[in-house]
């Protein structure tokens, strides 16, 4: 029992710092599934100690030479000191500590209360003030949605037997509707503009409003296993936030490829049945591979490539000195493309579509000094289809 009250309040006062953020590993003992899930997520790997791309963007960006780690406020919320840093107007740049070993924290995502609009350079993210009080956090819950979950215990049949509900670390409040539609990752992934006025990277904010279908339900499905080792359950929402990154196959579901013959040679169809571009960051590029199996004989055609090139005085562009689009034939929400080929097809030939993505543009990949890492440089498939001419 010593242990049991000690342990308490061990967690309790790491949840309740006020100086910096409660580290990750505060929430292992209660969510080990989710705790495993989510640090072999991008966002715990959003640091430029562990995120390549973003350490070479980083790397070029005119912010190092200021030591102005902007990029703070949604790659690493938690480093209170580099954001402390960036309200005061002060220098800080990151640093191998605790702070940013930590990435987007647990609690940092549970803790927002509400997204603040902003026109530039993003949103901002209204944090709960938990600061010398009992931690509030936030969830979703169909069955608990309206209430606020407080620790109780209670007893029965002369107290021989207990019961608890809720969290003896923190309350949960199953109220904001921001964690049902998704909104409250908009914060961070709803747009980013630069100095210039120039959207850098944007999110249709249609796909935080329908409960039924956005940012959580897609990129944070209900898998197998207990959210909690307080009270056990069958399922809990995947904390691995699925994406280009990780489990590229969430993606796959929402492409659809179909294949009509013609007089002249056949079309591809491409549906995106995403409520936002296909792919999103502007250094991606996707691209459509065909090859055509006629008996013994193969022939590959031309392939399509999709992209949202940033540019700038009719050139393509850094981020931070766009000015505005150098091209862009990206794959939008709900759009349906026809591929045409002009390659006469006959019946029994086989006809294969491969669609995949590179994670930075292989045009980039020497710039960004990234040529020889081979998690960055290699095509990712995402979904291949054969269609048999009939």
């Amino acid at each position: 029992m010593l242990r049991i009250i000690l342990a308490y309040f061990i967690v309790l006062f790491a949840i309740n710092i006020s100086a910096d953020v409660a580290k990750n590993d505060t929430c292992k003992g209660c969510h080990p599934t989710i705790y495993n899930e989510f640090t072999a997520s991008a966002h715990k790997k959003s640091t430029i100690f562990e995120d390549p791309i973003h350490k070479a963007i980083w790397d070029k960006h005119p912010g190092k030479k200021k030591d102005k780690y902007s990029c703070a406020k949604c790659h690493t919320p938690s480093d209170t000191r580099i954001m402390k840093a960036l309200d005061d107007a002060q220098a800080a740049a990151p640093r191998y500590d605790d702070g940013q070993n930590e990435g987007i924290s647990c609690i940092t995502c549970h803790s927002i209360k509400s997204i603040e609009a902003h026109s530039t350079p993003h949103d901002k993210n209204i944090l709960v003030d938990n600061e010398d009080k009992r931690p509030t956090l936030y969830a979703s819950s169909s069955e608990k949605r309206g209430a606020t979950v407080k620790y109780e215990t209670k007893s029965s049949f002369m107290g021989m037997m207990k019961s608890t509900t809720g969290s003896p670390y923190h309350d949960i409040d199953y109220s904001n509707d921001n964690f049902y539609t998704g909104k409250m990752c908009m914060g961070c992934h709803g747009h980013k503009e630069n100095k210039h006025g120039q959207n850098v990277c944007t999110t249709e904010a249609a796909g935080a409003k329908d409960e039924k279908k956005n940012c959580i339900t897609c990129h944070m499905q209900k898998v197998q296993g207990s959210a909690t080792t307080i009270k056990m359950s069958k399922t809990h929402t995947s904390h691995d936030f699925a994406g280009t990154r990780n489990k590229p196959e969430m993606l796959a579901k929402y492409l659809k490829i179909t294949f009509a013959k013609t007089s002249t040679g056949f079309n591809l169809v491409l549906e995106n049945e995403a409520t936002h571009n296909l792919l999103l960051h502007p250094l991606r590029v996707a691209k459509l591979n065909v090859r055509v199996n006629s008996g013994t004989n193969t022939k590959v055609l031309k392939s399509e490539s999709f992209v949202r090139i940033l540019g700038n005085d009719g050139k393509p562009a850094m981020p931070w000195l766009a000015t505005g689009i150098y091209k862009d034939n990206m794959l939008k929400a709900g759009e349906s493309r026809t591929i045409k080929y002009d390659t006469m097809v006959n019946s029994g030939d086989m006809v294969e579509a491969q669609f995949g993505y590179y994670l930075v543009n292989p045009k980039m990949q020497k710039k960004l000094n990234l040529i020889d890492n081979n998690n960055i440089t290699k095509f990712n498939i995402l979904k291949t289809e054969f269609f048999q001419v009939k």
